[in-house]
């Protein structure tokens, strides 16, 4: 969509076209800032930060700040006027608690994916102490039909309330290609809650090929999962079932394997 088309659209539009999970723009808050000035001006409305919320109505809610990196929100949308103090408090809580406030702001990834967010867990106890030393957790895993990845939910630390460091990726294990990245951050509790940790955008996974999910945490010791699983059969919410099998990653991987580890999520549509 072109800036100047954007501009030009009426307020219905403008719902119907940030409703849309396939929309690609790269900040669509800039576009609805955008919109609200000129949707102002159209009005004949001073241009202020109450006039442009007023005139923007329930379209401010479908840009997906909750996918943002707590970094590129703090950069862009929070130096913006489009949000109240109120939101950007609930919005800033979002990125380093957990469990996390609810807040009015869709999290569903944008792509040609239909149904909703589900999770494949791979173990079943959680015991204590984890230790992390700049190596990765990492395991592999294949699907028997195409799905999409959106994040991993990892375990926090053990004493108390802590914010990790963690990079994120997954890898087509056969050649080793990283085919997505994301350097971020997460809060836990001190409780045995998983933490949802998010890939910028969806990642396709392909059926019967091999994929390694990788997470190299900075923090203290943390839970793990024990009596891990080889096979997960799931029935997906788009209808028929997904099977995820999981294997053992050889080389450098801090000790996560198929029977205890990290990595106890993985969060996808399907």
């Amino acid at each position: 969509i072109r800036q100047r088309s954007m501009q030009s659209l009426h307020s219905r539009n403008i719902v119907s076209t940030f409703s849309r999970v396939t929309l690609a723009l790269i900040m669509p808050s800039c576009y609805l800032h955008r919109w609200s000035e000129a949707e102002c001006v159209r009005q004949s409305r001073p241009v202020t930060p109450e006039n442009q919320r007023s005139v923007l109505g329930a379209s401010l809610n479908l840009v997906r700040f909750p996918l943002m990196s707590v970094e590129e929100f703090a950069a862009g949308p929070a130096q913006s006027s489009l949000l109240t103090d109120s939101q950007l408090v609930r919005l800033f809580l979002y990125f380093h608690v957990n469990p996390k406030p609810a807040i009015p702001f869709f999290d569903g990834p944008r792509c040609s994916m239909t149904g909703k967010e589900q999770i494949v867990h791979r173990f079943q106890h959680i015991e204590s102490r984890w230790g992390y030393s700049g190596t990765s957790d990492r395991i592999r895993f294949s699907v028997d039909r195409r799905i999409f990845v959106v994040g991993f939910g990892l375990y926090g630390c053990i004493h108390g309330p802590t914010e990790y460091d963690v990079q994120m990726q997954l890898v087509r294990t056969a050649n080793g290609k990283v085919i997505a990245c994301n350097r971020t951050s997460f809060a836990c509790d001190g409780s045995t809650f998983t933490s949802r940790v998010m890939f910028k955008e969806p990642v396709e996974i392909m059926p019967n090929i091999s994929y390694t999910a990788c997470a190299t945490l900075k923090g203290p010791d943390s839970h793990y999962g024990t009596k891990g699983l080889r096979s997960v059969t799931l029935d997906c919410s788009s209808g028929g079932k997904v099977t995820f099998q999981f294997s053992y990653a050889s080389g450098n991987n801090n000790g996560t394997s198929v029977e205890d580890g990290q990595i106890p999520e993985i969060l996808f549509y399907s």
